[in-house]
């Protein structure tokens, strides 16, 4: 069975006043309930727990490096590497298709070059 603790605070329904050389001396009173704890006993609580929270999220950063390098070395023992029959077919395909592409682009940049040196009516 839960207990359910509440803080309680008593406090009047007006201020008491008293006269001291016409001076007026306002008070408030307050109650706290029993088994409530000090402000020092939260702060203490509190700076546990936020230090048990930091050791907590260190050891995960941790373990998820540790768990990346891991996967890592997994995935490249995984990849399937092309022999030097391979690797050379691939190499002169992209050289091949440099060497189109650029050809293309030369020839596009000379017919426009053209074209608007006749709009322009240069040489």
């Amino acid at each position: 069975m839960a207990t359910k603790v509440t803080r309680i605070k008593a406090k009047d329904d007006g201020p008491k006043t008293t006269r001291e050389d016409d001076e007026i001396v306002t008070r408030k009173v307050s109650v706290k309930a029993k088994g409530s704890k000090s402000k020092k006993e939260k702060a203490a609580e509190s700076a546990k727990v936020k230090a048990t929270k930091k050791a907590d999220k260190a050891a995960a950063k941790k373990e998820k490096k540790v768990g990346y390098v891991r996967g890592s070395f997994q995935e490249i023992r995984q990849v399937r590497w092309p022999n030097r029959k391979e690797t050379w077919k691939m190499t002169l395909s992209v050289i091949i298709y440099v060497v189109i592409l650029a050809t293309a682009i030369m020839l596009l940049d000379a017919l426009l070059q053209f074209i608007f040196n006749k709009l322009l009516g240069g040489n």
